[in-house]
Protein backbone atom coordinates (compact mmCIF):
# COMPACT_ATOMS: atom_id res chain seq x y z
CA UNK A 1 0.00 0.00 0.00
CA UNK A 2 1.42 3.49 -0.99
CA UNK A 3 1.86 6.20 2.05
CA UNK A 4 -1.07 8.72 1.73
CA UNK A 5 0.70 11.94 0.73
CA UNK A 6 -1.21 15.40 0.11
CA UNK A 7 -2.89 15.31 -2.94
CA UNK A 8 -2.22 17.58 -5.64
CA UNK A 9 -4.73 18.31 -8.40
CA UNK A 10 -3.93 18.61 -11.86
CA UNK A 11 -5.93 21.98 -12.85
CA UNK A 12 -7.47 22.79 -16.49
CA UNK A 13 -6.49 26.34 -18.27
CA UNK A 14 -9.61 27.74 -16.24
CA UNK A 15 -8.23 26.86 -13.09
CA UNK A 16 -10.63 23.86 -12.20
CA UNK A 17 -9.48 20.66 -10.87
CA UNK A 18 -8.93 17.97 -13.89
CA UNK A 19 -8.21 15.13 -11.18
CA UNK A 20 -6.22 14.81 -8.30
CA UNK A 21 -4.07 11.58 -7.79
CA UNK A 22 -5.25 8.91 -5.50
CA UNK A 23 -2.71 8.33 -2.33
CA UNK A 24 -3.97 4.02 -3.28
CA UNK A 25 -6.58 4.22 -0.48
CA UNK A 26 -9.81 6.46 -1.40
CA UNK A 27 -10.17 5.68 2.34
CA UNK A 28 -7.41 7.85 3.11
CA UNK A 29 -8.16 10.41 0.90
CA UNK A 30 -11.80 10.82 1.92
CA UNK A 31 -9.45 11.41 5.37
CA UNK A 32 -11.56 8.50 7.47
CA UNK A 33 -9.36 8.02 10.47
CA UNK A 34 -9.49 4.06 10.23
CA UNK A 35 -8.51 4.13 6.23
CA UNK A 36 -6.10 1.18 6.60
CA UNK A 37 -8.79 -1.02 8.18
CA UNK A 38 -11.48 -0.24 5.61
CA UNK A 39 -9.93 -0.63 2.81
CA UNK A 40 -8.53 -4.36 3.95
CA UNK A 41 -12.16 -4.93 4.60
CA UNK A 42 -13.36 -3.85 1.65
CA UNK A 43 -10.70 -5.97 -0.16
CA UNK A 44 -11.48 -8.86 1.98
CA UNK A 45 -15.14 -8.68 0.59
CA UNK A 46 -13.97 -8.16 -2.68
CA UNK A 47 -12.46 -11.64 -2.47
CA UNK A 48 -15.34 -13.43 -0.60
CA UNK A 49 -17.55 -11.71 -3.67
CA UNK A 50 -15.73 -12.95 -6.30
CA UNK A 51 -15.41 -16.81 -4.79
CA UNK A 52 -19.24 -16.66 -4.41
CA UNK A 53 -19.28 -15.89 -8.36
CA UNK A 54 -16.82 -18.16 -8.92
CA UNK A 55 -18.93 -21.48 -6.82
CA UNK A 56 -22.00 -20.33 -8.88
CA UNK A 57 -24.07 -19.74 -5.17
CA UNK A 58 -26.76 -17.87 -4.82
CA UNK A 59 -26.97 -15.50 -2.24
CA UNK A 60 -29.56 -18.18 0.25
CA UNK A 61 -26.87 -20.71 -0.59
CA UNK A 62 -24.01 -18.48 0.11
CA UNK A 63 -25.64 -17.73 3.59
CA UNK A 64 -26.45 -20.94 4.78
CA UNK A 65 -22.72 -21.69 4.39
CA UNK A 66 -21.09 -18.41 5.81
CA UNK A 67 -23.29 -18.80 8.53
CA UNK A 68 -25.00 -15.94 8.20
CA UNK A 69 -28.58 -14.73 6.83
CA UNK A 70 -29.49 -13.86 3.13
CA UNK A 71 -29.88 -10.10 3.91
CA UNK A 72 -26.37 -10.02 5.23
CA UNK A 73 -25.15 -11.96 2.34
CA UNK A 74 -26.78 -9.29 0.19
CA UNK A 75 -25.14 -6.31 1.93
CA UNK A 76 -21.79 -8.14 1.69
CA UNK A 77 -21.92 -8.59 -1.87
CA UNK A 78 -23.52 -4.75 -1.99
CA UNK A 79 -20.15 -3.48 -0.46
CA UNK A 80 -22.17 -2.38 2.91
CA UNK A 81 -19.31 -3.69 5.43
CA UNK A 82 -21.03 -1.99 8.40
CA UNK A 83 -21.42 -4.87 11.10
CA UNK A 84 -18.55 -7.05 9.25
CA UNK A 85 -15.42 -7.54 11.61
CA UNK A 86 -11.91 -8.18 9.87
CA UNK A 87 -12.16 -11.49 11.22
CA UNK A 88 -15.67 -12.58 10.33
CA UNK A 89 -14.63 -11.81 6.58
CA UNK A 90 -11.49 -14.09 7.23
CA UNK A 91 -13.29 -16.74 8.43
CA UNK A 92 -16.04 -16.47 5.29
CA UNK A 93 -12.63 -16.76 3.35
CA UNK A 94 -11.77 -20.18 5.28
CA UNK A 95 -15.20 -21.43 4.75
CA UNK A 96 -15.40 -20.49 1.08
CA UNK A 97 -12.54 -23.20 1.13
CA UNK A 98 -9.48 -20.60 0.95
CA UNK A 99 -6.26 -20.26 3.13
CA UNK A 100 -5.66 -17.10 4.80
CA UNK A 101 -2.20 -15.95 6.02
CA UNK A 102 -1.39 -13.25 8.26
CA UNK A 103 2.46 -11.52 8.42
CA UNK A 104 3.59 -9.63 10.70
CA UNK A 105 6.94 -7.50 9.82
CA UNK A 106 8.56 -5.02 11.61
CA UNK A 107 9.02 -1.75 9.65
CA UNK A 108 11.94 -0.37 8.72
CA UNK A 109 10.94 3.30 9.47
CA UNK A 110 9.43 4.77 12.83
CA UNK A 111 6.10 5.68 10.64
CA UNK A 112 2.73 3.21 12.40
CA UNK A 113 2.51 -0.15 10.79
CA UNK A 114 -0.10 -0.76 7.74
CA UNK A 115 -3.03 -3.50 7.47
CA UNK A 116 -2.87 -4.37 3.85
CA UNK A 117 -4.33 -7.25 2.02
CA UNK A 118 -2.82 -8.98 -0.53
CA UNK A 119 -5.78 -11.38 -2.31
CA UNK A 120 -6.57 -12.85 -5.88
Amino acid sequence: MVKPTKLKSKMSRAGEPLYEASSGNVFADLGFADADDRLARSELALSIARFIRARKLTQTAAAALLGIDQPKVSRLLAGKLNGFSTEQLLRFLTVLGHDVSIVVRKRRDREPGLLTVDAP
